[in-house]
């Protein structure tokens, strides 16, 4: 016999047997607490019932709780085959004019770049897959591997908070076909459809030709843009603003999508259709311990409420009242 029946049954009948010892007392008392006609209330009776269910649920999912293994929500970090593994491709635009604080919202302005490391952190908590492996690419005026296949989140986001990433390259103009091409050669020899490239900038001018050719291992494209599309600030003698129209003309060269983040993170919807990245499921998975945990938390709010009823409903009788 489980150990959580044994002791159900357990707090069922100890409480039953309290509640029986209670009607004994209440039955000799009963005129004084309910009149001189000395009828007991159904909110009485109602609260003696109430208390031996809610009590023997309490030791039902108390029990279960205790008995079932943690859980854990991520696993422990441990070694997967390259056949295996699943990837993130992050391309990232590091030129000086990302570092203009002109994201987010009127009241929060953010610099580019913090803005495109809240959108890397959003997306990146949304995925549920263990064996997510993240290479980040470095571009401005040429590109570098500054991360390849890492799964520390942490060590992504430390590149992305404020690190000037520009100094390690020759002032310029951005070339972001030249960190799609880097990513590309990293990415050649990854399984089929296993990674995501997800391009983060504020825009570049678009040849007209020389697009990298997309190697069988990506399986999604999203170009993310930062930086206010309609107002531009000033940077080395010109304007800067997030540019619509090159990212989107990027995306549609590249088969992926575009996404404006500089006041909305990518919707849900949009990292589905991508279909390499697994995401977390918005359905509600109730399993045994969620069904104990809700067990508990009912049980518990009617017990500590049954005084509060009995007091206020139990009867209308007051003695010494006229």
């Amino acid at each position: 016999m489980p150990i959580t029946l044994i002791a159900t049954l357990t707090a069922f009948i100890l409480a039953t047997g309290a509640e029986r010892l209670h009607w004994r007392r209440i039955q000799r008392t009963r005129r004084l607490a309910f009149g001189p006609e000395g009828k007991i209330s159904s909110i009485t009776v109602v609260a003696a019932i109430l208390r031996v269910l809610t009590l023997s649920a309490l030791a039902w999912s108390l029990t279960t709780l205790v008995i079932l293994p943690p859980k854990a929500h991520r696993t422990k970090l441990t070694e997967v085959e390259n056949k295996e593994r699943r990837h993130l491709l992050l391309v990232l635009d590091v030129s000086p004019s990302m570092r203009l604080k002109d994201a987010g919202t009127e009241k929060t302005k953010l610099t580019r770049t913090e803005r495109a490391s809240k959108l890397i952190q959003s997306l990146l908590q949304r995925t549920t897959d263990e064996k997510l492996h993240i290479t980040m690419v470095a571009v401005y005026n040429g590109a570098k591997p500054v991360v390849q296949e890492s799964r520390d989140l942490e060590v992504i986001l430390n590149f992305l908070d404020g690190l000037p990433l520009d100094s390690v390259f020759k002032p310029g103009k951005t070339r972001l076909f030249d960190g799609i091409s880097e990513a590309y050669r990293i990415a050649e020899s990854w399984p089929t459809d296993s990674a995501t490239l997800l391009l983060v900038s504020d825009g570049d001018t678009v040849p007209a030709s020389g697009m990298p050719k997309v190697p069988p291992s990506i399986g999604g494209t999203l170009v993310l843009g930062v930086g206010d599309p309609s107002k531009g600030s000033f940077i080395d003698g010109r304007q800067s603003r997030q540019d619509v129209g090159a990212l989107q003309q990027i995306a549609a060269r590249l088969g992926g999508e575009y996404h404006d983040g500089n006041l909305k993170h990518v919707p849900t919807a949009m990292l589905s259709r991508l279909g390499t990245l697994d995401l977390e499921d918005e359905t509600l998975d109730l399993g045994l311990r969620e069904y104990a945990l809700l067990t508990a938390a009912l049980s518990a709010f009617i017990l500590a409420s049954l005084p509060l009823l009995l007091y206020f409903g139990a009867t209308s009788f007051r003695p010494g009242s006229t």
